[in-house]
């Protein structure tokens, strides 16, 4: 036998009303039964528990929280992804709106007022201006991928050649068509002293160290014109250090470089140098101490001539694999070192003499670092730029040559000594008369007249007025 469904039934224990049945048994909720005749029958409704207890069957029905939340992060992804075309939408909805209240003429969106015009048009302004953003970001990460995705898609030519990808900032390996002629002064800080004939430990000790100062107000140009020919070679910098660092290379005139073969420093690696659209950057000239890192440990303070040194100085620029020269970027020896270990003692000691050259300073993890490296080549010397001063060696000073000993000559043989007639002594001389110490002298003309000029200190007559340049000589 079935369980009657929950519903009103009469109560067994009373006929004169009717007890609910929730389905499983009787409750304690009753209602009177209307009696006959009566002018209108009340409704039999469920009682209020049986209310509260389907609307608690129906919250259990509800999501949980964990899906209300995945709901919410599909429809902001979907929301993102397709805010290229809601922002199209609201950006007609914006201009319908715009054109219903300026015009007060009904549009297709049937607004029934102006004032829910209004609202429309303001609420469709924050929503295009929400979704534009994200728009913005959706396809500039989209236009960043695929610009990365084709600078990654050059192979290498051979097992021996490496393929960087093409430097960050290609404006610093452009070709120059013309050398451009330095018109200032090529001048360091420092003169060769600061490092020649010392190894590259000794050089650091003599490096202040300091902290990073702000990079405000730096710009490439502060170091003049990219590739100027400082050393009036007639060749600007860039050909020259491809010229230095280049194996094979042939040239178009005197300096352009066209082909040639490098062993890259920091890679270890043989690249092929081709001048040309998408080659020439392969290989790069590159800093040794970034301009930027120099910027904010000293360079600040240099004259715009000693910038333009720096930017341009042999010491401080070597050719080398472009996507290695990307990868380091403006960092110094504390954030970036050269993976061909090999190298690591000459580039850390380059670093050190250009510092040195230019008064720069270093950190304390620079310097630390620096000086890691060079305990495994305590003797690595010091490169001096050809730009500094050459301090003139010392004269050599004159030897005297001790004199000749002179012979002594002979010592004769003693003669005998023959007594001598004592002769009578001289008379006496009379005592001649002391000069007046009280003599006075008016002037010098009175002791040229009584024949005394000049007379010197202690002499009769000697006064400092007689004396006027106080050098003890009166009247000369």
């Amino acid at each position: 036998m079935s369980t009657p469904a929950a519903g009103w039934y009469p109560d067994p224990s009373d006929q004169r009303q009717n007890r609910w049945w929730n389905g499983s048994g009787w409750t304690e909720h009753v209602q009177q039964i209307q009696p006959p005749g009566a002018a209108q029958a009340v409704p039999l409704l469920p009682p209020p528990l049986a209310q509260a207890g389907e609307a608690v069957e129906k919250a259990k029905k509800k999501l949980p929280l964990w899906a209300w939340i995945l709901i919410g992060v599909l429809t902001l992804m979907v929301g993102i992804l397709l805010s290229p075309i809601f922002t199209v939408l609201w950006l007609v909805v914006l201009i319908t709106g715009i054109v219903a209240l300026a015009k007060n003429t009904p549009t297709w969106l049937r607004f029934p007022s102006r004032k829910a015009a209004a609202i429309v048009t303001a609420v469709s302004a924050v929503c295009f201006l929400l979704t534009g953003s994200m728009a913005n970001a959706v396809l500039g990460n989209t236009s960043n991928d695929a610009a990365s995705s084709a600078s990654s898609s050059v192979a290498p030519t051979s097992e021996n050649t490496a393929s960087p990808e093409p430097s960050a900032t290609p404006a610093d390996d452009e070709d120059v068509a013309e050398p451009v002629p330095f018109t200032g002064d090529a001048s360091t800080i420092t003169d060769s002293s600061s490092t020649q004939g010392m190894t590259a430990l000794e050089v650091l000790e003599t490096i202040p160290v300091k902290g990073r100062a702000p990079k405000t107000g730096y710009d490439r140009d502060l170091f003049g014109q990219r590739w100027l020919d400082v050393d009036r070679n007639g060749c600007d910098t860039r050909n020259d250090i491809l010229i230095r660092d280049l194996q094979g290379e042939t040239l178009s005139g005197p300096c352009k470089v066209l082909t040639g073969m490098l062993d890259d420093p920091f890679t270890g690696a043989r690249i092929d140098f081709v001048r040309g659209q998408g080659t020439s950057e392969l290989i790069q000239i590159d800093h040794v101490v970034a301009l930027s890192d120099a910027w904010q440990k000293g360079a600040q303070q240099l004259t715009p001539d000693q910038r333009a040194t720096f930017a341009n100085d042999p010491l401080n620029l070597l050719a080398v694999d472009g996507s290695a020269n990307a990868q380091k970027g403006d960092g110094d020896a504390a954030t970036w070192l050269p993976s061909n270990k090999s190298f690591r003692c000459e580039y850390v000691a380059r670093q050190v003499a250009v510092k040195a050259t230019y008064g720069l300073w270093v950190t304390q993890a620079e310097r630390d670092a620096i000086a890691r490296v060079l305990t495994a080549c305590p003797d690595q010397p010091a490169p001096t730029s050809t730009f500094a001063a050459v301090v003139p060696a010392p004269e050599p000073q004159p030897v005297v040559e001790a004199p000749a000993p002179v012979e002594q000559p002979a010592q004769p043989a003693p003669v005998p000594l023959v007594e001598q007639p004592v002769q009578p002594a001289p008379p006496a001389q009379p005592a001649q008369p002391a000069p007046p110490s009280n003599v006075y002298y008016e002037n010098c003309t009175a002791v040229r007249n009584a024949g005394a000029a000049p007379i010197r200190t202690g002499d009769p007559g000697y006064s400092r007025k007689l004396d006027r340049d106080g050098d003890g000589v009166a009247c000369e």
